[in-house]
């Protein structure tokens, strides 16, 4: 599964590691994540990430 970078602060969405603390779970694919889903660092939305080539 690919990382997403935030390009607004640069936080990696790993789906290895999900985003606990938001409820989202290890092993959940970016693509999977609810459309209401915000960057944990700087609260922007899921159009401001791009993939990690």
């Amino acid at each position: 599964m690919a990382k997403y970078k935030c390009d607004a602060c640069g936080y990696i969405y790993d789906p290895a590691v999900g985003d606990p603390d938001n409820g989202i779970a290890p092993g959940t694919a970016f693509e999977d994540l609810p459309d209401d889903w915000t960057c944990p660092i700087c609260g922007v939305g899921k159009d401001m990430f791009v993939k990690e080539e």
